[in-house]
Parts: structure tokens; sequence; C-alpha cells
């Protein structure tokens, strides 16, 4: 018997960290700030995925009754986009936390020789200080940021750059996360992809994204340790 996978690629928003609260904290701290009105909890939610500076243009678009896409033209988001980096940097931390068993599990996973690395679309500055937040840097082999590489999730390059790194097959990684867009990138770079029920997926059910599993929490990756087959 020996362990099922090699490699393992996890998401970080909603799949290790339970970081919602504190991210609607900077945003309507930002808000405010511009004399915005504030936005709910449950829209912030359903705005994770495509890294923070999207989250913050959704946000402003619909606080100041407008389009993305103006918001994006407009001449005011740098300076907005730079208060939210420190009200977001200050909040890191504060009312975030692992879901359970995940410092545990990767830990085991780390002492038996499993490779493991983040691939997520939030900012590096804003990964860094969440995984430092919560003392989790040191277990992981690699750690790819929305601003890591030119693209990010969905399309498959930080998946690509850690199977090259560490000269792993596709068969032989596995792809952990919490939305459709994690179940996409996973696809697109041809790895298996299990996913947590708990996390963020824009307020649609994990299920329609058909990935190959649902697991209920982590410590069903414990099974791969002592397993031939990921099934």
């Amino acid at each position: 018997m020996s362990r099922a996978f090699d490699l393992m690629l996890f998401d970080l928003d909603g799949t290790l960290i339970e970081t919602a609260p504190e991210i609607c904290d900077a945003v309507n701290d930002t808000l405010r700030q511009f004399h915005l009105p504030e936005v709910s909890q449950q829209q912030v939610n359903d705005w994770i995925g495509h890294g923070t500076r999207t989250l913050l243009i959704q946000a402003l678009a619909f606080a100041g009754d407008t389009t993305v896409d103006t918001v994006r033209q407009s001449d005011s988001l740098a300076l907005i986009a730079a208060e939210f980096d420190k009200h977001y940097l200050r909040r890191c931390g504060t009312r975030s936390h692992l879901y359970p068993q995940v410092r545990e599990v990767l830990q085991a996973l780390h002492a038996q020789g499993v490779k493991l690395a983040v691939v997520t679309n939030k900012e590096s500055r804003y990964t860094t200080t969440v995984l430092d937040a919560h003392q989790l840097s040191a277990v992981f082999d690699r750690v790819v940021s929305g601003d890591t590489l030119s693209v990010k999730k969905p399309d498959p390059a930080g998946i690509h750059s850690c199977l090259t790194q560490f000269q792993v097959e596709r068969d032989r990684t596995l792809f952990v996360g919490d939305s459709s867009i994690d179940v996409a990138t996973a696809r697109n770079a041809g790895v298996p992809v299990w996913v947590l029920p708990y996390g963020y997926n824009m307020g649609e059910p994990i299920e329609a994204c058909a990935p190959d599993r649902v697991i209920a929490d982590f410590t069903a990756l414990l099974a791969t340790l002592t397993s031939l087959s990921p099934a």
C-alpha cells in the first residue's frame, strides 16, 4: 500500500481558511471612508473567488449603483484600492479561522512526504499575511498567488508550474477547493479535484460543478496516505 497522491494543491479562501468576515470588514471600512453604503456579508461571500481587487470593484459598483466597467475605468479606483489595501492588511487574521482539522491534516500529509502547495487568486501580499497569521506558511512547499504569474485561475498555469517544479504526474496530483473556479482550474490542468461544501461558490451548490468528489471535511484526505486508489 502507498499514498495515492504525491502532490496536493489547495485553494485558500473557503478551503483552508474562513476569511470572508474580515474581507467584509475591510470592504466596509473602505466604503465608509469614501461615504458609500456598506455591503452585506452574504454579498461578499458571493463575490469571493476572482481575487480581492475584483471583489472590491464589485462592491464599489453595488454601493455606487453603477457598473463594474464604470468602476474599472474610474480615475478614483487606484486611490480607493490603495486604501482598501491598508484596511485589509490590518484586518488579516482578526476574524478568520482555519476550518476543522486543516492544520492537523496538512501536517500529517507533509510528514508523509506529500508536496503541498497553495494556488489562490488572492494577491500575494494578502496570501502571505493570512497564512502567517494562522502559522500555516511553513507547511507549504509552494504558494502561487493571484499575482505570482501573469494569469489566474481558472487558467491552469498555476497547477502546471507546480507539476513542473515538483516533477509530479497529473494522475498523482490532487486539487482541493471549494468553488466552480477550482473545479474548472483542475479540469483545465487535467488533474483530479475534490471539493469542500462549506466554502464560497458564488451562491451556487458545489455539487453542480461536477467535481470528482465532495468531501465533508479535511480528514477525508488522510485516507489517501494508505490507499492506492483515490476513490
